[in-house]
């Protein structure tokens, strides 16, 4: 057993609390890490609120970046001393890791949102021994220490810094996979991203990786709108005014966009989306949304459009492949995702949540 300090889920809703556990033993499977930073995303605060089930009390935290210090006898993808960003665990097994669709592997809830190993064990327990879930995302980083399973485990380049690519494991590899892996815009399309937090950005930023001449930014927040335009957006659409409809259609000249990507699951924002699509057009959802959420399409007049609906997840990626091409993507200056960064210590994790559900910050993360 290794004494560790994390930060516990313990009631729906609540406040996280730091405190000390214990860590068990590594399994042939896992690698021991030393966090060095976790980003706070979305999803964490939905798991906290019960939105998606994952059993309390629980250590949160899936966007991870640290070192690793011991592997399982059975581990072959890091060695002790690698820098690893983690992301999603999948099983490897099912028949969609094995045609290389990891994000949508079959046992993704399991995985993922189960809280434990797949023996039913968890990794930390309280000083008199109540379970406490892990593997939250395989990995449940927001602890100082970790075990972590090796589908979650992605080798990066040494020479750059951990802190700022922790949110590469989720937010960003969602939203800038999205793009390049599954929507695959042609140079000189256009694009509008609703919602442009963590993982919007990483869309617009990816949008002007793929050679879109019209990325359209829409958000309630006049200050992410700037940012956005900083990062790629040709246009911006402050929602508020209820027009993004008619602003779409007028920035694209009657045309409507080629693509439209929704990352606030707000079953209207969604719906209105498909007004402003042009013909053949693609409107996709990222957002997460309650199981049970639902949203009115209208199939009448669309029909001649021959428009096309789809959900993605984890961008479509295989991290191990995609996120050191993001880093790479950053090391050009291409992809300038740490400007979207405030940092924040562990034991001011709650007040990077607030910031997070306010809008005042755009990707906190925890640095220990």
């Amino acid at each position: 057993m290794t004494t560790v300090t994390a930060a516990v889920a313990r009631e729906l809703g609540a406040p996280l609390s730091v405190q000390q556990l214990e860590l068990d033993d590594l399994r042939a499977n896992e690698a021991r890490v030393r966090m060095v930073a976790g980003g706070i995303c979305h999803t964490d605060a939905i798991v906290r609120d019960g939105i998606y089930p994952t059993p309390l009390p629980a250590v949160l935290g899936h966007e991870g970046a640290g070192l690793v210090e011991t592997v399982g006898e059975s581990v072959t993808s890091v060695r002790p001393g690698d820098h690893v960003v983690l992301s999603a665990a999948y099983c490897a097994a099912c028949n969609e890791c094995q045609a290389g669709r990891m994000a949508y592997c079959e046992n993704l809830f399991a995985q993922d949102f189960g809280g434990s190993r797949t023996d039913g064990t968890t990794a930390f327990t309280t000083a008199d021994g109540t379970r406490i879930s892990s593997h939250f995302f395989g990995q449940s980083s927001f602890s100082t220490y970790s075990n972590v399973v090796e589908s979650s485990l992605v080798r990066i380049d040494p020479s750059v810094p951990l802190e700022v690519m922790a949110p590469l494991g989720c937010g960003m590899q969602t939203g800038a996979g999205s793009v390049l892996n599954e929507l695959r815009p042609p140079a000189g399309s256009s694009i509008a991203v609703s919602g442009v937090g963590a993982v919007g950005m990483a869309a617009v930023m990816a949008a002007r990786v793929a050679g879109c001449t019209t990325i359209v930014a829409i958000d309630l927040h006049d200050s992410r709108l700037e940012l956005a335009k900083e990062l790629g957006a040709t246009h911006v659409v402050n929602a508020a005014a209820g027009t993004v409809v008619d602003e779409l259609m007028s920035i694209t000249g009657g045309q409507g966009v080629n693509y439209a990507l929704d990352t606030t699951a707000i079953p209207g924002v969604l719906a209105g989306l498909i007004g402003a699509l042009s013909i053949r057009g693609t409107l996709a959802l990222v957002g997460a949304a309650a199981p049970g959420t639902t949203a009115e399409f209208e199939i009448g007049a669309s029909l001649v459009k021959g428009w096309t609906f789809k959900t993605i997840i984890q961008g479509s990626s295989v991290p191990q492949q995609f996120i050191p091409r993001l880093v790479e993507l950053w090391k050009q200056g291409r992809f300038p995702f740490d400007k979207l960064v405030r940092t924040y210590k562990l034991d001011d994790i709650n007040a990077g949540f607030a910031d997070s559900a306010s809008g005042a910050v755009i990707k906190p993360v925890v640095v220990f």
